[in-house]
């Protein structure tokens, strides 16, 4: 028969009982908290020896038990504080490494694999060297164009092209010295650059310059004999050139001696270069053979940025954000570094987006956090769902999609223009007209009348909901573009028979007004102004060829 309880005992349990209904009412004593962590102390121990006791999942979500529930806690100066989940970082690592991949892609220093849209240009070089090589014989060769156009580069490739076809075909290979002549602390440093290629460290005798040295070496059978080619590449050449020329002239005339057993290749961007300051080359007949990099075109600039992010396993760029960079900065100059540059800052026009968007969701999420206690653990679990799902989607089909707007304010950035700063400042129907013309002259026509254009005009209005203006006011505002600069009008009695033609490029209208238009307000109208895509998130198809 079991004992029954004292007196004692029965009021030390009611006591006890007491204790916890006044801890779980929030009635807190010191002797309260001293109970609270030899309880702690006691969960420590073997569960064997004490049993465990049973605590509210509430309780238990967080050790700390000033801890509020959701995973919120306010710090020192009473600011919430979100604790970042393993999804939520897992995604943001993933995002980071996606975009460090992506810059290092387009990064100048990063060189592709393949040189291309430059084959031609390769392979007369490259054919030049070659036939040198065979036949043993000095020779120089001059390589110029405007920056950005991939002559560095291609010297490269066709140094790595020249060494491996001279081992393929059982040729003795030709030493290699490239120097670029901005390190140079003076120009005639160039010469002593080359003995030491040559000799190593022997010294020459010191009444004798490098030049000099040179000059006795391959004036010599006896000297140059047995020795082996040497080709030379003298990148950014145009830093040799000094008050007298000098300097220059030397350089490529010791490709003319007798027993002068180097190639020569200087790069620079002038491109009479050999004209101006080499003239007595010429009249020796000695003048080098030129090969020219033109600017790249808009198609040649789209092939090399997709080769670019072809390496990625992920769409980066809407093929429309790339045609707007490349119709633009071939129009403007064609250097590819400038391209790479305007697609490099469109990924940070994007990135600073989208961490602007985190950062207003977080906060939303911070202040919805004093949800009711008991439905708690349902949301924590709903909200973890939804924010890898959500995580996920965004991630994969949007977080890396460089649009045409991103693209247009990169551009921006990057080109000021007077003719851009003019059309974002005329009226909305003088921009309209605009419009007009781009559409009217993609078709393959060169003018049209003030007649014709006032049809393609009334069009866009219909389409725009916008109410268009009379024959009358729109032969004034064609008048006010002519006087601007924007449009030509030719000479007639009738204002309607006028001819009409564009005075500014097409791809000024179509960045300025993608830089400047809402397409919520104007999404019709600029349906004949851009290059096919989702501009600024609306789902308009925007289409130029009409």
């Amino acid at each position: 028969m079991p004992a029954i309880a004292s007196h004692d005992s029965i009021l030390a349990i009611k006591s006890e009982k007491s204790g916890e209904i006044a801890r779980s009412n929030g009635d807190s004593t010191p002797q309260k908290r001293r109970l609270r962590s030899d309880a702690a102390a006691e969960q420590n121990k073997s569960p064997t020896s004490t049993p465990m006791k049973w605590t509210s999942p509430r309780r238990s979500l967080n050790s700390s038990p000033n801890t509020p529930i959701n995973g919120i806690e306010k710090s020192s100066d009473e600011k919430l504080v979100t604790r970042k989940s393993p999804v939520k970082k897992r995604l943001f690592e993933s995002y980071v490494e996606q975009m460090s991949a992506v810059k290092e892609a387009l990064h100048v220093s990063t060189a592709p694999s393949t040189v291309v849209c430059r084959e031609e240009e390769q392979k007369r070089v490259l054919e030049f060297c070659k036939k040198h090589l065979e036949q043993e014989k000095a020779g120089s060769l001059y390589v110029c164009g405007c920056p950005g156009t991939g002559k560095s580069l291609s010297m490269d490739k066709i140094k790595q092209h020249l060494l491996d076809w001279a081992k393929e075909e059982g040729f003795q290979v030709p030493d290699l010295l490239a120097i670029n002549c901005t390190s140079l602390t003076n120009t005639s440093e160039i010469f002593s650059k080359i003995i030491f290629k040559i000799q190593g460290r022997k010294k020459i005798n010191g009444s004798t310059s490098p030049l000099q040295h040179l000059q006795n070496l391959y004036s010599q059978k006896q000297q140059s004999s047995g020795s082996k080619m040497m080709l030379i590449v003298a990148d950014e050449l145009d830093y040799l050139i000094t008050r007298d020329r000098a300097v220059l002239h030397d350089l490529f005339m010791l490709t003319t001696f007798s027993f002068s057993r180097f190639i020569l290749i200087g790069i620079a961007n002038a491109i009479d270069l050999a004209d101006r300051f080499l003239p007595r080359l010429q009249s020796l007949n000695c003048k080098p053979l030129v090969v020219t990099f033109r600017a790249y075109s808009k198609d040649q600039i789209i092939r090399i940025l997709q080769e670019r992010l072809m390496a990625l396993p992920y769409i980066v760029f809407q093929p429309q954000a790339l045609e707007l960079c490349a119709r633009k900065v071939a129009a403007a100059s064609g250097d590819m570094r400038k391209a790479l540059s305007v697609c490099r800052s469109a990924i940070e026009v994007l990135d600073a987006e989208l961490r602007e968007s985190a950062s207003k969701i977080n906060s939303t999420s911070v202040e919805k956090g004093s949800f009711d206690q008991q439905a708690a653990p349902a949301l924590e679990f709903f909200n973890s769902q939804a924010n890898y799902i959500f995580g996920a989607i965004r991630l994969h089909i949007y977080l890396f999609l460089v649009r045409v707007d991103h693209m247009a304010v990169a551009l921006s950035n990057t080109f000021k223009s007077p003719v851009v700063d003019t059309i974002q400042s005329l009226p909305q129907h003088q921009q309209i007209i605009l419009c007009s013309a781009v559409k009217f002259f993609r078709r393959g026509k060169k003018d049209t009348t003030v007649g014709e254009l006032n049809k393609s005009y009334m069009e866009i209005c219909k389409t725009s909901l916008i109410p268009p203006v009379g024959i009358l006011e729109f032969s004034s505002m064609c008048r006010v573009l002519n006087d601007q600069g924007l449009l030509k009008l030719g000479q007639s009695r009738e204002d309607k028979l006028k001819r009409v033609t564009l005075k500014i490029d097409e791809s000024d209208i179509t960045f300025a007004l993608q830089v400047w238009i809402k397409p919520s307000k104007f999404s019709a109208f600029m349906e004949f102004v851009s290059f096919g895509t989702v501009f600024n998130n609306f789902a308009l198809k925007l289409e130029i060829n009409g």
